[in-house]
């Protein structure tokens, strides 16, 4: 029987992802956008570029798709990354009390993953740039600007390796799970300077804004946190020492 209660828990069981998508497609509309208007400041007017996007026989409609899931796809890294240092850091201390924090900030990577694997996968469809497959598996083997895009790769690399420890977190061990994952300040680097030097968007003033400010906040984060992290350390360390001299 069709209860209110169960349509209640129909509707809790898809406002979730439902929620996410409309996010996810909402960042990735706005990265479109803003990819065009920026381009339409000095070229083409701002209708022109839409009309060529949405033009099926235009060779540069790959083009634009693969840049937006790019950029949407650093920019979802970089909410994991922002949302993982909240974690340790204490910047949601109520929140820490369930496993909500932890499964969004495992949601996010995997989004960003995604659609890291979308800028990729386009990639071999676009006629503007085309890529090959070993190109776009073997750093440094590209002739666009091999330095900055073996980079991305490699970020990508050591991405999926973060990623993947989410699930073997019983079997290695905390420990070893938090040194792997600290690795993705290494990931998060190689792709800003991946989206720099590679992206052809980097020249533009809101692109280089987006990465500005972002980068900005991992380091202040960065800091923050190796500072709240000696400053336990030197804590702890306190403890032990007056504990002993009690007995």
């Amino acid at each position: 029987m069709n209860t209110p209660q169960n349509r209640l828990e129909v509707w809790d069981s898809i406002r979730k992802p439902l929620s996410t998508m409309l996010l996810v497609g909402a960042i990735f509309a706005g990265m479109l956008l803003m990819i065009l208007l920026g381009q339409s400041l000095g070229n083409a007017s701002f209708a022109q570029k839409l009309g060529s996007l949405f033009a099926l026989d235009s060779v540069q409609i790959w083009w634009y798709v693969t840049r937006a899931a790019g950029l949407t796809g650093y920019f979802l890294l970089w909410l994991s990354m922002v949302w993982g240092f909240a974690i340790p850091t204490g910047f949601i201390k109520r929140a820490l009390e369930n496993n909500f924090v932890y499964a969004l900030h495992e949601h996010l990577s995997l989004l960003g993953l995604g659609f890291v694997l979308v800028h990729m996968i386009v990639l071999l469809f676009d006629k503007y740039l085309p890529f090959s497959i070993p190109q776009l598996l073997v750093p440094f083997t590209d002739t666009y600007r091999p330095l900055w895009v073996g980079l991305g790769i490699i970020s990508f690399y050591i991405l999926l390796l973060v990623t993947f420890t989410f699930y073997l977190r019983q079997r290695i061990g905390a420990k070893a799970f938090r040194s792997i994952h600290v690795l993705s300040l290494v990931s998060y680097l190689g792709a800003t300077l991946h989206g720099l030097f590679a992206g052809t968007d980097s020249a533009l003033p809101v692109t280089m804004l987006l990465y500005a400010g972002t980068f900005l906040v991992v380091v202040f984060l960065t800091v923050y946190w190796w500072i709240m992290r000696r400053f336990r350390k030197d804590e702890d360390h306190t403890t032990v020492v007056a504990v002993r001299s009690q007995r």
